[in-house]
């Protein structure tokens, strides 16, 4: 398609995308104002003359100790318990005197939604439940004497709501930040999955693509139709990597909803891998034992994965281009085992450069694919060749 005629599309897709981004939310509000709003409060209900003589401050020193938590609730965010206790004790003093202030019980109110907050739910309830008591408590034998007297229950009522209040504000807060976590470790794990599957899908075709290409121009003057040969190898798997990104890519593209997982091989494919391997020049020979179609589910995809990249690593890394595969399946798990073997002098000499369990990319994504599993792998040197063994555990069927 011209060139033209992309980008009005290009174009149009980002002004779509300009139109529906939500806008960034407002700003927090500043602790502070919640704190000057909730002194204003405190005074003005210090303030107002309330019809009932207990509500009013009687005296100067009333009026100081009914204003006083204004002072103390900016420090409820280091000390939020103390806080609540010593506002809870100028209720109890004020009461003492003959004067229940509506502006305390609401500093205490505040105090009680900073505990809860800042606390855990039993301990919340725990403290909640002391300062309603006493508050309670005072409110009637202070300056009530009533049971039932509405104004010793509201004040109670009030105490409670703050405490439940706060508590719901933390759960939330809380809900909120399990859901940003969970969030990112999704992200991670895709970000690793799509790691692993774009190695599983290029690792081996570069290899075949670099091995060739060195065939090819040492073969290029003295024997032609090897080079030829080796070009056609080339491009047949530069094509087929590119078709195998381009698959992962339509996977990756596609909306959230309608996203589906790119398919995955299994043991099936194994006769078509062995294939594949052989027009590289690498000869495979594979031993069944058991019936591999008790292997499904994500370990088969893991057991495939397994063969082949001990198979891209013999290739890489092997002597005498020759592999051989043992898969051996039980009910309860599946063993496969893919030896090599390996230049003797450099096998000896150079041992530590060979790929193993905990080294390479290649080999590592391995190790966290069968760990996703519940299983285990192990590689290393053994006598004169390489061994890579990984046991995977399948899902007992039982039988109706």
């Amino acid at each position: 398609m011209p060139r033209g005629v992309d980008s009005p599309r290009a174009g149009t897709v980002h002004t779509e995308e300009m139109t529906t981004e939500p806008k960034p939310p407002h700003p927090p509000v500043p602790g502070w104002v919640g704190d000057v709003i909730a002194a204003a409060l405190i005074v003005v209900a210090a303030l107002v003359p309330f019809p009932n003589p207990e509500f009013r401050p009687g005296s100067a020193l009333a009026f100081a100790v009914a204003v006083a938590p204004a002072l103390l609730l900016p420090l409820r965010r280091r000390r939020p318990v103390s806080v609540l206790a010593a506002i809870v004790s100028l209720y109890g003093i004020a009461a003492l005197g003959g004067t229940l202030s509506p502006g305390i019980v609401l500093g205490a109110a505040v105090a009680m939604f900073g505990v809860a907050t800042r606390s855990t739910r039993r301990r919340t309830f725990l403290v909640a439940g002391v300062s309603a008591i006493a508050v309670g408590l005072l409110s009637l034998f202070a300056a009530i004497g009533d049971v039932l007297d509405p104004r010793a229950v509201q004040f109670v009522v009030t105490i409670a709501f703050a405490a439940a209040a706060g508590d719901a504000t933390r759960s939330r807060r809380e809900y909120i930040a399990a859901i940003a976590s969970e969030a990112r470790q999704r992200v991670t794990e895709e970000r690793l999955r799509i790691a692993r599957d774009l190695h599983d899908t290029v690792a081996h075709q570069i290899s075949v693509i670099s091995l060739n290409a060195g065939v090819a121009t040492s073969a290029l003057d003295s024997r032609p139709e090897k080079a030829r040969e080796a070009l056609g190898t080339i491009r047949a798997a530069a094509r087929s990597v590119l078709g195998e990104i381009g698959d992962l890519l339509v996977v990756l593209r596609a909306d959230d909803d309608v996203r589906t997982s790119a398919p995955q091989p299994g043991l099936g494919q194994l006769d078509a891998l062995v294939e594949r391997f052989g027009e590289t020049g690498l000869t495979v020979s594979i031993r069944l034992e058991g019936d591999i179609r008790l292997v499904t589910g994500a370990s088969d995809v893991v057991a495939y994965r397994v063969v082949q990249e001990a198979l891209t690593n013999a290739h890489k890394h092997g002597a005498g281009h020759r592999a051989h595969v043992l898969v051996s399946a039980t009910d309860s798990d599946i063993q496969i085992v893919v030896t090599n073997p390996i230049p003797s002098a450099v096998g000896r000499a150079r041992s530590d450069m060979l790929p193993s369990a905990s080294s390479g990319h290649g080999l590592l994504g391995l190790r966290e694919r069968v760990a996703s599993v519940r299983g285990t792998v192990s590689a290393g040197v053994v006598g004169s060749g390489y061994r890579l063994a990984a046991v995977l555990p399948l899902s007992r069927k039982k039988s109706s």
